[in-house]
């Protein structure tokens, strides 16, 4: 596995894009409308911060209300994400997705519960 992205919470992803590209020189590789939000990928060398705004209900919404703006997830890279599930599950992880779903940019995606994290909402995502 590898780093390959951090999630952040946003109200306004466009303002955000245009501050950390200017910031961090990190140009847009992907925007999308996907499950009720605007995600952006902007892309580092060694991987993406991907701005997360809600256009309705939902999980980000709903974090945004609770805890405002800011780092949402981490996402790690993995060849094969059903071996990495089973690999949390033997750990005695919780996980909140038991398969892989459809992610952002065609990707298939599961998350760990933070409970078991040590409070950190972990993605692993295949590409």
């Amino acid at each position: 596995m590898h780093f390959d992205h951090i999630g952040i919470a946003t109200p306004d992803a466009a303002g955000l894009a245009a501050l950390f590209e200017e910031l961090f020189d990190a140009p847009v590789a992907h925007e999308e409308t996907f499950d009720g939000m605007t995600v952006v990928f902007l892309e580092l060398e060694d991987g993406y911060f991907e701005l997360l705004e809600p256009h309705e209900g939902g999980a980000i919404s709903k974090f945004l209300d609770k805890q405002g703006a800011g780092i949402h997830h981490i996402a790690l890279e993995t060849d094969d994400i059903d071996a990495a599930l089973q690999t949390a599950r033997d750990a005695g992880v919780e996980l909140i997705d038991e398969e892989p779903r459809p992610g952002a940019w065609g990707h298939d995606v599961a998350f760990l519960h933070p409970k078991s994290t040590g409070g950190v909402l972990v993605e692993f995502v295949s590409h």
